[in-house]
């Protein structure tokens, strides 16, 4: 059964780690499946034309290692190697692609809940020097929530991947479009851009904004925004017709933006680079604000 965390302005309903959405891709400890704020959503889905949604993200999902997946290159086909935040997937080819469907041998899974908050502990099981503890706290505060993420190496070799939040957003189920406006800290430059997927025209990059001349009907995808450069690790998101914004604020320095779209959905994705050695750990958290804008 999923978790609410209520209180006057915000609502936020989490997935537990077996329930629901149990694919091979996001993260399956805390599955943030959908905010509200005084009672508007803030949150979307992957996509909507999708005959079982549980294999689709939505809400705030989290993925640990979107191109490749820790130890995926050191098994050999046939083999098992991980996936933070799920467990043990079975190799079937020496390519990883993360939308792909793989066997899962699940991690194990732990949960505490109290009337503002949620931690989920996943322990995974140790394969080919690998293994882990992950922890992750959901808190929700006035106008804001927390994820606080603590990531500990309990194998033999180094840990080495990253994190983001796919995010997939949308305020008050209205569509992608002119009424919205996405801003960064940094200078967007396109030249600078590793891949640009923008084929209607639709999305027009500003100084440090990004704004929409109509409602996309295709995907759109835009990828090393910040240029590949370290910035602070925000972006902040605001509906006009609503007067509603939602801000994401890490607690780190990123080189790695991302942003993904379709007619229903935009998802600013901020990446967190990890390298843990044996016996050592990881914390950072990320922050979502809810506002009205005058």
């Amino acid at each position: 059964m999923s978790q609410i965390l209520k209180n006057k302005n915000l609502e936020i309903h989490v997935d537990l780690p077996t329930e629901n959405y149990n694919f091979s891709r996001f993260d399956w400890t805390g599955k943030i499946t959908e905010v509200k704020f005084q009672n508007i959503s803030l949150s979307s889905v992957e996509r909507t034309d999708c005959k079982n949604e549980n294999f689709f993200g939505k809400g705030f999902y989290n993925e640990f290692g979107i191109d490749t997946a820790l130890g995926f290159n050191d098994t050999e086909v046939g083999g098992w190697f991980h996936k933070i935040g799920v467990g043990l997937l079975k190799k079937d080819d020496n390519t990883y692609e993360c939308t792909k469907k793989y066997e899962i041998i699940p991690a194990e899974f732990k949960v505490t809940t109290e009337l503002n908050k949620v931690l989920i502990i996943c322990q995974s099981k140790s394969v080919n020097g690998y293994s882990y503890v992950l922890k992750k706290e959901i808190e929700l505060h006035k106008n804001n929530f927390t994820i606080k993420y603590y990531l500990h190496n309990t194998g033999k070799k180094d840990i080495i991947t990253d994190e983001y939040a796919h995010n997939f957003t949308a305020i008050n189920k209205d569509l992608i479009g002119p009424n919205y406006l996405l801003k960064f800290p940094f200078k967007l430059k396109p030249a600078l851009f590793k891949k640009t997927v923008n084929p209607e025209q639709k999305i027009d990059i500003g100084h440090n904004e990004i704004s929409f001349n109509g409602s996309p009907n295709e995907q759109f995808f835009f990828s090393n925004i910040s240029g590949g450069e370290s910035s602070n690790a925000t972006w902040e998101l605001i509906n006009i017709k609503t007067g509603i914004g939602i801000s994401e604020t890490g607690s780190f320095q990123t080189n790695k933006v991302n942003l993904w779209g379709w007619k229903h959905v935009i998802s600013p994705e901020l990446f967190f680079n990890i390298f843990i050695k044996p016996k050592q750990s990881a914390a950072w958290t990320r922050t979502y604000t809810i506002f009205k804008v005058n």
